[in-house]
């Protein structure tokens, strides 16, 4: 943790093994502006509302030019008219950190509802305040926030086949197996002879950079990095570095 120490900024983290139960952590109940960590939590409403038949991943959405949000992301560079499922809506959110498709999921199941989701599994640092790239929110100092340790609940969860439920749960693990953004844990565990599976999420922002995730080794872990007022690129070797330090302690 020493390392972690020495940066500059607000960092928060969170290492538990699936196997031995070991826990290491540093800072992990402060509250982090959470970027695109929060889109987790939208994942579980979305298959809490389909698990009890309020929605369905079959319901199909129409694009349209008026409701695009910059940066992370496809739909944004789509020509309007795309229809899109559900399904492709929480996939894309998840695996491409879509803002746009994040959007459109949280008219669908209402921020409330969401936050009644995240009290109800126990994600005491947790909040949702507005929707992606919501300026207008933002003026009126309406923030995100998660923890490392909110993070690693709703991961153990998924793990243990305890979120929403045990299918659901196998359904969003398979999402967050499929990230497309792997430049930060899996820098250097998914290279060269290492190819180790890891579902996770990242977010990022001004001096703002996370990834959390389930490295499933042999002997899985949880591993969780948050920051604010950060420099990026630095807090990003630490988390490619450590990532790899405690991957190699846990063969």
């Amino acid at each position: 943790m020493e390392r972690l120490s020495r940066i500059d900024g607000k960092v928060g983290f969170y290492y538990k093994n699936l196997v031995t139960g070991e826990v290491i952590s540093y800072n992990e109940k402060e509250p982090m502006l959470a970027a695109s960590l929060i889109k987790l939590t939208v994942l579980g409403e979305v298959f809490r509302q389909m698990e009890n038949g309020e929605i369905s991943e079959n319901e199909v959405f129409t694009t349209r030019d008026v409701d695009k949000v910059p940066s992370c992301g496809a739909l944004n560079y789509m020509d309007q008219g795309l229809k899109v499922t559900l399904k492709d809506l929480y996939t894309l959110m998840i695996i491409l950190s879509d803002n746009y498709a994040t959007n459109i999921l949280i008219d669908r199941c209402k921020i409330e509802n969401i936050n009644d989701f995240i009290n109800e599994n126990g994600m005491k640092n947790t909040v949702l305040k507005r929707k992606m790239f919501d300026s207008i929110g933002a003026s009126k100092g309406l923030e995100n926030y998660t923890s490392a340790e909110d993070m690693a609940l709703l991961l153990e969860k998924i793990y243990n086949g305890t979120l929403v439920s045990k299918k659901a749960s196998a359904k969003m693990l398979e999402v967050l197996k499929n990230q497309r953004l792997n430049g930060k844990i899996p820098f250097f565990l998914s290279s060269g002879e290492n190819k180790v599976q890891i579902a996770h999420k990242t977010g990022e922002d001004s001096g703002i950079t996370h990834d959390v995730g389930i490295v499933l080794d042999k002997e899985p872990f949880i591993i969780c990095f948050l920051s604010n007022e950060v420099n990026v690129p630095e807090f990003e070797r630490v988390i490619q570095d450590l990532s790899f330090q405690i991957y190699k302690k846990n063969k």
